[in-house]
């Protein structure tokens, strides 16, 4: 019998496990539970895909998204696998097609909606299944979808303990890149996965650099952004609302990039098709709200960026999780402001959730708002917040590269919050800018604010220095955002020792927005290039050249012929046999039989036109 060793080198192309992957593909094949947790790109899918094919009977595979499914069955038709996919994109002839196959024994692997795995037919057939052919194991991916807490809640995931009241002999793999502590809890409670090993891989990406900039003309910002650092890379943008992302994605378009946009408003087709050129052709940017995204398997994401606040942490860490799957270099760029959290804030509240469910939600905006005012190292901000020790700068984040200046700011924030108190506690941060900085403006002359005691008070300040005391006096929790007053700042409890001249207040400094850009960018050019010693390389233009054409023949995105890690392995090694192409990480026997002398024709090529090394 196989190992899980030769299956890992043999069908994947890998030389040896990353992590815990070991531990957990045994434990499965063993026939035990596990949950795992482990961050996007750390390779959650070798943790079942691998047991499937070690155990009798086909692997059944629960997932939420019809994406996903088509781009792993795609993946594992390459590596020479028998897999297939049932769900609502299939024909009636091709789902019966894939039924036959079933009931032949002929799949190792067949992912399933769950909406179709639930009905009383697909579970009657899975009996008979598991009596003649035998069920490998379920693998329950997005786990987090079944938590009400979470931000992927889906309710139908609730009803799969029905798998193990139904299958007890068969183990189960619940996956994750995204889970706290609660969800975590909930997840083994409400599937029934009390006696499962729990595998919890560190949530670190260390291959993405973070920043969050301050808004100052987003578009321009972003503009910048992707000229210094992603000239002709495929990345995505959110946007909080279906408007902006239309108007972001025409703009960028109007700018030479080739952008699309992508949101539940769309007609299906026009959604499909533009996912579609998202993965199958290069350096596409795609504009979207939330609705885009989960489940994406595409590899080479180089950056994410978002316009808008997020909603929480976990959504900002699930989001961003989507660049550099790959392992290579990837960007998590971020612009914000106190009006985003003004805006988020009101769409919290507004919407028909529980009062417990809008109180945890506000907890998790502030968390996040926390991480975006935060001066210490993005990264261990990010871990901090799911429970793990980060020890170190991570030398790969904005706050580390170019460490934030502090100032104490005790009397600007009692000047500050003083004038919150006497304005009556109930208006926006432009209207007491003008009161502090003295500004006999219409509004402050109706309501009489020119006779406070605050009036002019804060001229030694600029607007602008105002606005970010203001902004991150909100983000740490002395001043809070009073919906009901249209957005209106009054005080938190927290404020009471700052205006009594018990507690000091040191706030980060801005920094000077043209010397900082142009820093950043001396420093991205220098830093940040995707993949070492490529560039406009003859040979890597010619490798991602081959990979498209061969794309195109398969059907497939250029990614599940070859990772972008694969191509620049090529690019550093430049084998001259099978044997050595063989060594290359992902070129597993199925893709070296198909591929291998396509690509080492390429590598001999560019040898002759270049006048070898």
């Amino acid at each position: 019998m196989a190992t899980s060793q030769q299956i890992l080198h043999d069908v994947f192309g890998y030389a040896s496990f990353r992590g815990a992957q070991q531990a957990i593909v045994e434990h499965v094949v063993a026939g035990g539970d596990a949950l795992v947790l482990m961050p996007t790109g750390g390779g959650k899918s070798l943790c079942y895909q691998i047991p499937a094919l070690l155990r009798p009977g086909v692997g059944i595979v629960v997932s939420p998204l019809i994406a996903l499914m088509q781009d792993q069955v795609d993946a594992l038709k390459q590596l020479g696998v028998s897999a297939a996919f049932l769900n609502s994109s299939l024909d009636a002839d091709a789902a019966r097609e894939v039924y036959r196959q079933i009931n032949r024994g002929e799949l190792k692997l067949l992912y399933v909606a769950p909406e179709r795995l639930m009905t009383e037919g697909f579970l009657s057939l899975l009996e008979r299944l598991d009596e003649e052919n035998g069920i490998g194991l379920f693998a329950i991916d997005e786990a987090h979808c079944v938590s009400q807490w979470g931000h992927d809640f889906r309710p139908e995931y609730r009803a799969l303990t029905v798998l193990h009241e139904r299958f007890p002999s068969v183990p189960r793999i619940a996956l994750t890149a995204t889970a706290d502590a609660p969800t975590r809890r909930e997840i083994v409670e409400r599937l029934a996965l009390e006696q499962a090993q729990q595998f919890v891989s560190s949530f670190d990406r260390p291959n993405i650099r973070y920043r969050v900039a301050l808004k100052n003309n987003a578009r321009q910002q972003l503009q910048a952004f992707l000229e210094t650092e992603h000239p002709s890379d495929a990345g995505i943008v959110y946007c909080l609302s279906r408007k902006k992302v239309e108007e972001t994605a025409a703009w960028l378009k109007e700018q030479g990039w080739d952008a699309l946009p992508y949101h539940a408003g769309l007609d299906a087709a026009t959604r499909n098709a533009n996912q579609r050129r998202f993965l199958r052709e290069e350096g596409v940017v795609m504009v979207a709200t939330v609705a885009f995204g989960m489940g994406i398997d595409k590899p080479n994401v180089r950056f994410v960026a978002h316009l808008d606040l997020p909603k929480s942490m976990e959504g900002y860490y699930q989001e961003t999780g989507r660049a550099g799957r790959d392992g290579l270099p990837a960007n998590a760029w971020m612009a914000y402001g106190l009006g985003d959290v003004v805006s988020m804030r009101q769409m919290l509240l507004s919407g028909d959730a529980p009062e417990e469910r809008k109180r945890v939600e506000l907890q998790k905006l502030d968390a996040l708002l926390g991480f975006c005012e935060s001066t210490d190292c993005r990264h261990q901000t990010i871990l901090r917040y799911f429970g793990e020790e980060h020890l170190g700068d991570c030398k790969e984040c904005d706050n580390c590269l170019e460490p934030v200046d502090t100032w104490d700011a005790t009397q600007a924030a009692q000047m500050a919050l003083s004038c919150v108190y006497r304005t009556g506690q109930r208006f926006g941060v432009a209207h007491l800018i003008d009161v502090l900085l003295g500004k006999s403006t219409p509004k402050v002359e109706q309501f009489g604010h020119q006779q406070l005691s605050t009036f002019g008070i804060g001229s030694s300040l600029t607007q602008q220095q105002w606005s970010s005391v203001y902004r991150q006096l909100v983000a740490a929790g002395y001043i809070s955002v009073d919906m009901e007053a249209y957005g209106g700042l009054k005080l938190a409890e927290a404020a009471r020792p700052v205006l009594k001249g018990l507690q000091e207040v040191w706030l980060r400094r801005d920094a000077d927005p043209v010397k900082r850009k142009s820093q950043r960018a001396e420093r991205g050019a220098k830093s940040r290039e995707p993949f070492a010693g490529a560039g406009d390389d003859p040979l890597w233009l010619a490798l991602k050249a081959k990979r498209m054409e061969l794309a195109r023949e398969q059907g497939v995105p250029p990614y599940v012929i070859f990772h972008d890690s694969t191509l620049v392995e090529i690019l550093n090694r430049r084998p001259q046999t099978l044997d050595e192409m063989g060594q290359i990480g992902g070129v597993g026997q199925a893709k070296l039989a198909k591929f291998g002398d396509a690509f080492l024709q390429v590598v001999e090529d560019a040898a002759n036109g270049m006048g070898g090394d």
